[in-house]
């Protein structure tokens, strides 16, 4: 089973603005079919990894804002470096990810799960 993750205003509404767009540049992360770009990433990539540092699992339809800015901060108290070598992926990567979830957090988006 595969799983796409997108950044959204709502679990119904998946457009992002222009300016939620943007603040996403420069991200980059595993992307699938439906996803890669624009604030969204392929979170069966990254779901151990996400799940471990932060105790919530991709495998939801909708995590809400709040809980978002939550996982931003469990990325952001982790030590990258662990991380990157348990779970097999660069530091960048993990970088990556703690940006996107703060992104949502500042922006207060929630994560729409795609499966």
């Amino acid at each position: 089973m595969g799983l796409d993750t997108f950044a959204a205003r709502t679990p119904q509404d998946e457009a992002l603005s222009d300016e939620d767009r943007a603040a996403f540049a420069g991200i980059e992360l595993c992307g699938g079919m439906h996803s890669g770009a624009d604030g969204s990433f392929r979170g069966k990539v990254y779901g151990s990894l996400i799940e471990s540092v932060t105790g919530v699992s991709l495998y939801q339809e909708w995590i809400a804002p709040e809980v978002v800015r939550e996982m931003a901060a469990a990325f952001e108290a982790c030590d990258q470096e662990r991380v990157a070598v348990e779970f097999d992926c660069s530091p960048v990567e993990s970088e990556q990810l703690r940006r996107f979830f703060q992104v949502c957090g500042e922006r207060g988006l929630g994560l729409v799960g795609w499966w």
